[in-house]
């Protein structure tokens, strides 16, 4: 491919007011064009690394005996319907009418599609376990579109759907999908992955990890225990808590006129945080009705724990009506009288002496003791949020860290969520009709992609590994006037794509400082560089994009010397 001919490009500066490099640097060089928000047209450099990650992909899902399928982008209500999920799914799912005035939805994911796909067709157990997947485009109306292809709305997936007679099966394939996709991340260059305990949130099921790779600009946040090895997403990560030592008090009612901060009613009365119960409000999504929960006043609500304890959908409250009984800024669970579903953080157990609300205008208590000022002693839950240097709930050291990651892949264990509400049987061994049991397994193809650059990147452009890039070599022709040097470098070429080399051709009549500028946005791995001066020594310079190799290769082993460097390269990624 010849640079002059390439579509796209480079442009010297864009607007860097998103702060990620990857979509600063991926615009810069040409490679995606935006359409809307969050939707994006691909140049030829970009579909080249979407391609070889693909290739990957489908090798090792096929080396776990998968067998690759295409689901339709555009699906009747009905098929959603019949999971349940069609009401459930908020606006992140585009439905609409068609000609006729039959709902219809955009694909946004494919569980449904799967169990319809295999649904009267897998009928006996000895056609069990099986795994078909596709890599597909996919629709989500993402409300907060951003950081290029991090966050999309039209996005490029690869997901896969197993289906087993037994759950020691799925948990046996399961953990063949978890090293499918540890060999996929390796061989796509992304270095700094990791797997964490995740929240399988809209897609059910109990057990699934979430494979992130570790980044400043991640929107996930995870919970790392150094020394044990313990990782999980902050969303169910469990939360530790050891209170100092506390003494009874009295129950005393005491004015706090103005206060209703955590912070100003610990200014007021001298107290540190960690001796305050707050209470933090929220509604039921379908209901409106109120849920508050009372945790320790230094920490945080993990709402994710808390949806998942009530089982239902939840927000924070918009607005408190005074028929509530819920006085803002003053709630206490002492003489409580609101209609309200009350939970206690287990932060909170065995604590004495806590400053609560007094569900009074203008008024707190101290010496509030849950075991002895409540009628019931409350059934503490953890739905708190993890703290740097929180207690490791293995190992039980106070060493936890707190870090950001981008989500890159998925897997779950679904169970029977979708077989038994769409009505999919086999006949077992004992002639009886049972439901199979389902595993899922995503991969963002486009979110690799500006992962990896986010991770792999200078100043100047992106540094694409090997295996992933969208060529192998650029080959740059300072002197294209010249007939020497024109002929070395398209001798050069040649013989490289003879031994199946992948070469991106620079011979623009353009300055040397500005060809290699272009040469960095493109990132390619290997450079070789034709000159007049390196004509007259009969050498060609070459050097690897991520500056460890600098040297000159002589003009008449040139192509072979850097076929092999290429190969070794390569060998990195298998």
């Amino acid at each position: 491919m010849k640079v002059r001919k390439l579509l796209g490009e480079r442009l010297k500066d864009v607007s860097d007011e998103s702060q990620i490099q990857s979509q600063i640097l991926m615009t810069k060089g040409g490679y995606m064009k935006p359409v809307g928000s969050g939707i994006y047209s691909f140049f030829m450099p970009t579909q080249r690394i979407s391609r070889k990650i693909q290739a990957i992909i489908r090798e090792e899902m096929d080396a776990i005996d998968g067998q690759e399928v295409l689901f339709p982008v555009v699906m009747p209500a009905s098929l959603w319907q019949s999971s349940g999920r069609y009401m459930s799914i908020g606006s992140e799912m585009a439905r609409w009418n068609d000609r006729s005035g039959n709902p219809m939805v955009l694909g946004m994911t494919h569980e449904e599609a799967a169990v319809h796909l295999a649904n009267n067709v897998a009928k006996s157990h000895a056609q069990y376990p099986f795994m078909i997947y596709q890599i597909q485009t996919k629709f989500r109306d993402e409300p907060r579109a951003r950081g290029g292809l991090i966050r999309v709305r039209e996005f490029t997936m690869k997901d896969a759907y197993s289906f087993h007679t037994s759950q020691e099966d799925l948990e046996k394939y399961y953990d063949r999908a978890y090293v499918a996709y540890e060999r996929i991340f390796k061989r796509a260059g992304a270095k700094n992955v990791i797997a964490v305990k995740s929240d399988s949130g809209m897609m059910g099921g109990k057990i699934s990890h979430e494979f992130m790779l570790l980044s400043d600009i991640g929107e996930d946040t995870l919970v790392i225990c150094p020394e044990c090895g313990y990782r999980a997403n902050m969303e169910v990560a469990e939360s530790i808590i050891k209170n100092q030592p506390s003494v009874s008090a009295p129950l005393t009612k005491v004015e706090t006129p103005t206060q209703k901060t955590i912070e100003e009613v610990c200014n007021l009365l001298g107290r540190e945080a960690n001796t305050t119960a707050k209470a933090v409000v929220y509604q039921e999504n379908e209901t409106d009705k109120y849920v508050i929960a009372f945790i320790r006043g230094d920490l945080e609500v993990n709402e994710t724990k808390l949806r998942n304890y009530l089982k239902k959908e939840i927000h924070p409250a918009t607005e408190i009506t005074p028929e509530s009984g819920i006085v803002p800024g003053f709630i206490g669970a002492y003489n409580l009288n609101a209609d309200a579903t009350v939970v206690f953080d287990r932060s909170l157990e065995g604590m004495k002496d806590l400053v609560v609300g007094a569900n009074e205008v203008g008024y707190h208590y101290t010496g509030f003791d849950p075991e002895r000022d409540l009628e019931n002693t409350p059934d503490y839950v953890d739905v708190a949020k993890v703290s740097e240097g929180g207690i490791c709930p293995v190992c039980g050291k106070p060493v936890l860290q707190v870090r950001r990651g981008i989500e890159i892949g998925n897997i779950f264990q679904l169970g029977d969520k979708y077989t038994k509400s769409m009505g999919m049987t086999y006949l077992d061994s004992d002639n009886t009709e049972k439901n199979p049991i389902m595993g899922c397994y995503g991969i963002g193809v486009g979110r690799l992609i500006a992962s990896v650059c986010e991770e792999s990147h200078d100043d100047y452009g992106p540094i694409w590994p090997m295996s992933i890039a969208p060529w192998q070599v650029e080959v740059c022709n300072l002197r294209v006037t010249d007939e020497k040097v024109k002929a070395v470098a398209e001798d050069l070429v040649s013989a490289l794509e003879a031994k199946g080399v992948e070469v991106l051709y620079d011979d623009r009549e353009v300055r040397p400082g500005f060809m290699f500028a272009d040469a960095d946005l493109f990132g390619v791995p290997v450079r070789a560089v034709v000159s007049q001066k390196t004509c007259e020594r009969g050498v060609v310079e070459v050097s690897t994009r991520d500056k460890t190799l600098k040297t000159e290769f002589s003009m008449d082993t040139a192509a072979d010397e850097i076929a092999q460097l290429v190969a070794k390269m390569l060998e990195s990624f298998k």
